[in-house]
């Protein structure tokens, strides 16, 4: 039998605000939700929504040079016989470090099985070997995987469904883009879903948009894809092209006094031992003054745009080795370190900063700032993360924490402490949360969406590994 159409929207926009699932009277025989946020099972938006929401692969292309999946962490390889303990995204750019310490180019990285790897629709499978790996992953440079990445959703955001098989409104919370991608595919399930505008969009360049309708969000969706560089490929030395502006480049290095040289990679030569003294004050008026120890250093920099690219051009008297029209290549503004890289053809130069020194507030900052999940834990090496699945942990200012996943809930304190950035949890005696009770957990990296944490045992030097990952 079709469904009717509601005679009292009222009710539904009353039941999605006060957050409440109730079921409908005799009077309420349809529902009649508003065409400007509707949205509807196999519609165009969507497929674009899935599309966003889909699993980027692409992020650890030089470890499983596949764009279609990626490895969950923790993982160990070996690069060019250097072996990298990868608990975290940061970890990545060790990897590509490793791949130029050496001209040869072709860089070895040996996976140590097993391992899990995530495919686009979120699903996993345990692999055991080169071969299992190479039956499931797209190895092929020229092969894109699906998703929309010039665009992702500001979460949470939630949602008013109507279930005609128990005659029930409710409202879900969507956290993360797990979540998003399985919410679209059981649109089905309910016979109306409606989006609970605004919501945010955030853009390639670091931008966000508000979206107040249905309408606005399928046009924007549509007008950011194609739009960035998705690196779906396994050229790891390939820049975010047409993503930045001089405007933004100027920003990101005004705002750090002082810069040094992370990397320095001129004709084949890398350089950036020579320069590791040397301290880049780029000044708001064009200026640039180098210093290394007592030796000053004058010059210039101007930030022009080209064919849409962003060039930095650099002359400082004396240093010949950075003088020259430069492309933006990539901006990594991390909350400990910024980053500013510069390419022309294989040259490369990066700029580092510590912008802040007191690692302690940051960190408190940013685990304050919303809910967080367990992305990994390794005990001892010991794969534990399934044991937190579905629990969010928040972090709140009074010096208490609490984990939950609906049904059980952890209760527990947290501090940061020191100039060594060291982190204590107490859970109490409650599991599995009691696993993370230390004093002496060691801040190893931070960012506004992951913590990385570990511990070494002063008595068998055994490590625990946490990784918290914002949702």
């Amino acid at each position: 039998m079709k469904t009717l159409l509601m005679k009292n929207y009222f009710l539904l926009s009353l039941m999605a605000l006060v957050l409440m699932t109730s079921c409908r009277s005799e009077d309420d025989l349809s529902i009649d939700p508003p065409i400007n946020a509707n949205i509807e099972n196999n519609s165009t938006l969507a497929f674009l929504m899935a599309k966003v929401s889909l699993n980027d692969g692409s992020k650890d292309n030089m470890i499983d040079f596949a764009s279609n999946l990626s490895v969950k962490l923790p993982v160990t390889v070996t690069v060019n016989g250097m072996v990298i303990n990868v608990t975290n995204s940061n970890d990545y750019e060790e990897i590509l470090d490793s791949f130029d310490v050496s001209e040869d180019d072709d860089d070895e990285v040996i996976i140590s099985y097993p391992i899990t790897v995530v495919f686009s629709d979120f699903s996993t499978a345990v692999i055991n070997s080169d071969s299992e790996l190479a039956v499931v992953a797209n190895t092929g440079e020229d092969e894109n995987d699906d998703d929309i990445e010039c665009i992702d959703f500001e979460y949470p955001i939630t949602a008013s469904v109507f279930n005609e098989n128990d005659d029930t409104v409710s409202t879900i919370t969507i956290n993360n883009d797990n979540q998003m991608y399985n919410f679209i595919e059981d649109l089905d399930e309910f016979a109306a879903v409606t989006i609970n505008f605004p919501i945010t969009v955030v853009l390639a360049d670091g931008s966000v948009e508000t979206i107040n309708s249905v309408q606005e969000l399928e046009a924007a969706i549509e007008a950011a894809e194609g739009t960035c560089d998705e690196d779906d490929n396994n050229d790891f030395d390939d820049c975010d092209t047409n993503i930045y502006t001089p405007t933004y480049f100027e920003d990101s290095i005004l705002a750090c006094g002082e810069w040094t040289i992370d990397k320095l990679k001129r004709n084949n030569n890398n350089l950036v031992d020579i320069y590791e003294e040397y301290i880049f004050t780029f000044n708001a008026d064009g200026t640039l003054l180098v210093t290394e120890n007592a030796n000053i250093f004058n010059g210039t920099w101007i930030a022009t745009e080209t064919a849409g690219d962003a060039d930095v051009t650099i002359d400082v008297v004396g240093l010949p080795d950075f003088n020259d029209t430069w492309n933006l290549c990539k901006i990594n503004l991390q909350p400990v370190e910024k980053q500013v890289e510069l390419k022309i053809g294989t040259d490369r130069l990066r700029f580092g900063s510590y912008c802040s020194d007191n690692t302690d507030a940051t960190l408190e900052d940013i685990l304050e700032d919303g809910a967080w999940i367990v992305a990994s834990y390794s005990d001892d090496g010991i794969d534990e993360t399934a044991d937190y699945d579905g629990y969010e942990i928040n972090f709140s200012d009074d010096g208490t924490v609490f984990a939950t996943n609906g049904t059980n809930t952890n209760n527990g304190t947290w501090s940061v402490f020191g100039n060594d950035g060291l982190m204590a949890l107490d859970f109490g005696t409650e599991m599995p949360f009691e696993e993370f009770n230390d004093n002496n957990w060691d801040v190893v990296s931070i960012s506004n969406t992951e913590v990385t944490i570990h511990d070494v045992s002063g008595g068998n030097g055994n490590t625990d590994i946490l990784t918290l990952q914002k949702l």
